[in-house]
């Protein structure tokens, strides 16, 4: 199969205007360390890409819900979209996080997960319902409150909301580059 033309490829360091340096820089900077995936294609929109990083920072990192539950999440997303980039960006950080390669593989294949715990359960059920039936039933949302508060539940949607938006980006972008503005290891 021959490789996709990126549609909106990395722009070359000296190219960068003002805007989209400022972008680079608190990238790089922060959590992330480097201009990665979307990011190279949301670069032409600078207040967008400093806008949606602060964003991604605070729900990849800090949202109120597990971390192995914040990347199911975005697996199920990533699958949803059959986003290569952040599918092999985030497989391995479920993983580390707790979730099981046998619910990693499941997601992997669009099969059912079993068994899963409590929280994954309800992960599972508000993103294919959200997906399904662009409504998450009374007897879901009520269980995923009880399970991980308003605040979970709202940061629940805004991961899958977040990482539906990176998956657009990329599969029109038909991006796969990774970035040479990342910090020294």
């Amino acid at each position: 199969m021959a490789k996709r033309r990126e549609r909106l490829p990395l722009i070359a360091a000296e190219q960068l205007t003002p805007d989209q340096k400022l972008a680079v820089d608190e990238m790089v900077a922060g959590p992330r360390g480097a201009v990665i995936g979307p990011f190279i294609a949301t670069l032409r929109s600078p207040e967008l890409t400093r806008r949606l990083q602060h964003l991604g920072e605070y729900l990849r990192y800090n949202a109120a819900l597990p971390e192995k539950l914040r990347e199911m999440a975005i697996l199920l997303t990533a699958r949803e979209w059959t986003q290569g980039f952040e599918w092999e960006t985030h497989a391995p950080l479920a993983e580390k996080a707790g979730l099981s390669p046998e619910t990693i593989a499941a997601i992997a294949g669009a099969r059912l997960p079993a068994p899963m715990d409590r929280g994954e359960s309800l992960v599972y059920d508000v993103f294919t319902e959200l997906y399904r039936d662009r409504v998450v039933s009374d007897a879901t949302y009520d269980g995923a409150v009880k399970e991980f508060g308003e605040q979970g539940v709202v940061d629940l949607i805004a991961i899958i909301g977040y990482y539906t938006t990176l998956a657009m980006v990329l599969n029109v972008a038909q991006t796969d580059a990774q970035s040479p503005w990342a910090q020294a290891t």
